[in-house]
């Protein structure tokens, strides 16, 4: 018998991977960055008595971050349906690895933030392929709304315990552990993602990547963020300073032209025709700049103020961070019966409440009542927050969804990159706690009320179907 005439070999074809484990693998680089990016704030104290960072280089610490990753993050969903989700979410993680062994070994603090800018970077790359791999794993509709519910619960709760990670880290090991552990992390992701996940072929209709916006987009926020945070140290008259603003107005101003009347914006126009759209935005702006810039404050403060070292501090923002996720869950079910419109008018005009209440703490108030006043907030804002999701999503319908959400990130990264600033520069301009507290808390009051003005005048949608079934992102606080 020839061997041509032997019957031919099948080849077995390739198990699909366990979905929850397929899950565990995408959310490994959601969960290292957002532990990372709540972790640091801990982390400040020693790491300014270490490197000798002065408060306004602190700030650059938290915020060099959050730069890149507002600035990139709509090119990286842009790369991600050009040159598929797997590529860029395994070259995103290998760039943020890379930015934490710079962070890890840094010998100074300008070196520091130059690795903050890296691990932004690469948290722009792989978090919008993340999720587009989580939707293209599961084919059973039900499968996916269920691995979409349990990916919340998970990046909710690394947000909720990256402070007591941080503290654990530092206390145990020192600062610069809290960027080691990134690496074993993010190469585990790398390897499963290869084992693991399919690839998945890039849109057939990607978007076009304007590099020239994108860059513009960087240059804006990068000369905001010197105004911001240098103003006060240099001088709001003072040549650098002014030069940034001049810069920062030019480029913002050449960028919503380009994205009005060019021939390739970088986000679709029909979005904009929704008053509700834009208002929902600056909701989320607005209310990420009121929550990082509180976890910034309340972090110095715990040890400045309070004495705490970076362990205590982590245990002390524990119960406070947890109740975004608490609120979240409340949410769902408040929408399912009464649509999204009222969870954000009530939640949003309880956190103004709580911040007005809240301008009355002093350095001498104890813990208890400053852990009530801060957790009755952000319970009130994590009801409100999905309603704000669901909102956009419904706007923009499944023809534009991928580009909506990477809006409505894109404008909370800015909104937690703006909130750091300024509390950056009231802590700089006033120079005892006790008149802090109250001018922080102010702000963040106005931002909660100015939140609540957007919802009232232009958010009017009613129950969008399936509201209880939005995922909430966490993530996204």
């Amino acid at each position: 018998m020839s061997a041509s005439s032997l019957p031919a070999r099948a080849v077995p074809a390739r198990r699909p991977a366990p979905a929850l484990l397929v899950l565990l693998t995408l959310a490994i680089g959601f969960v290292m960055a957002m532990i990372d990016v709540t972790a640091v704030n801990t982390a400040l104290s020693d790491i300014a008595a270490s490197l000798g960072v002065p408060l306004s280089g602190l700030v650059w610490v938290v915020d060099g971050y959050t730069l890149t990753f507002a600035a990139l993050l709509l090119a990286g969903g842009a790369l991600a349906d050009r040159y598929g989700p797997r590529h860029v979410y395994q070259g995103g993680l290998s760039v943020f690895i890379a930015g934490s062994v710079w962070c890890a070994l840094a010998p100074s603090g300008p070196a520091l933030v130059a690795a903050r800018l890296l691990q932004g970077a690469g948290a722009a790359l792989f978090m919008p392929s993340s999720l587009s791999l989580l939707t293209h794993a599961y084919d059973d509709e039900r499968t996916r709304a269920r691995m979409l519910g349990s990916w919340s619960a998970i990046v909710g709760c690394s947000s909720s315990i990256g402070p007591l990670v941080g503290g654990l880290l530092v206390h145990g090991f020192g600062w610069r552990s809290v960027f080691w552990v990134n690496v074993p992390i993010g190469l585990l992701g790398i390897a499963l993602t290869q084992a693991l996940v399919p690839v998945t072929p890039p849109a057939r209709a990607a978007r076009a990547l304007s590099l020239l916006s994108h860059g513009l987009g960087v240059v804006a926020l990068a000369a905001m963020s010197f105004v911001l945070i240098e103003g006060p140290v240099l001088g709001l008259t003072s040549m650098p300073v002014g030069l940034a603003a001049l810069c920062a107005v030019l480029a913002a101003t050449v960028l919503v032209r380009r994205e009005r009347y060019g021939a390739q914006p970088v986000l679709p126009r029909a979005l904009f025709g929704s008053p509700a759209f834009g208002a929902a935005n600056g909701v989320g702006l607005l209310v990420n700049l009121a929550v990082f810039g509180q976890l910034f404050l309340l972090s110095l403060f715990l040890q400045q103020a309070g004495g705490a070292d970076a362990l205590r501090t982590g245990v002390r923002l524990l119960p406070m961070m947890a109740c975004f996720a608490i609120g979240n869950v409340a949410s769902g079910r408040i929408a399912a019966r009464v649509g999204t419109r009222p969870p954000m008018l009530y939640g949003l005009a309880v956190g103004a409440a709580a911040g007005l209440a809240m301008m009355n703490l002093s350095p001498a108030t104890p813990y208890w009542l400053l852990m009530a006043g801060a957790m009755v907030m952000n319970v009130a804002i994590g009801v409100a927050i999905p309603g704000m999701t669901a909102t956009v999503m419904l706007v923009a319908g499944r023809s534009h969804a991928n580009g909506a959400a990477a809006a409505l990130n894109a404008n909370r990264q800015i909104g937690a990159l703006v909130g750091v600033a300024l509390m950056g520069s009231v802590l700089h301009m006033v120079p005892e706690w006790r008149w802090r507290l109250p001018l922080a808390f102010g702000m963040i009051t106005l931002a909660y009320a100015g939140a609540w003005l957007l919802v009232y005048r232009y958010i009017r949608l009613g129950r969008p179907a399936g509201a209880a079934g939005v995922p909430v992102h966490s993530a996204e606080l």
